[in-house]
């Protein structure tokens, strides 16, 4: 368990800026743990890190879109 937060951590600093890192490190985590039991920990932490930093962004786009029409 130890491995897949230390893979996962060394991923998201390697991959991302802080800017960048929203939503990669706990898409890491999850992403890794979920491999691990695959069989393939460091590809799911790599995937996790995308899918997480995807996410994020659509979050923060949809919440941009909801203040300009409230404005």
């Amino acid at each position: 368990m130890k491995r897949i937060a230390l893979c996962a951590a060394i991923l998201a600093v390697t991959f991302t800026s802080a800017a960048e890192a929203k939503g990669c490190i706990k898409g890491a985590i999850v992403g890794g743990i979920a491999g691990h039991f695959a069989g393939h920990g460091k590809l799911g932490a790599a995937a996790g890190c995308v899918i997480g930093h995807h996410e994020a962004n659509k979050a923060d786009k949809k919440a941009q879109q909801q203040q300009t029409g409230q404005n």
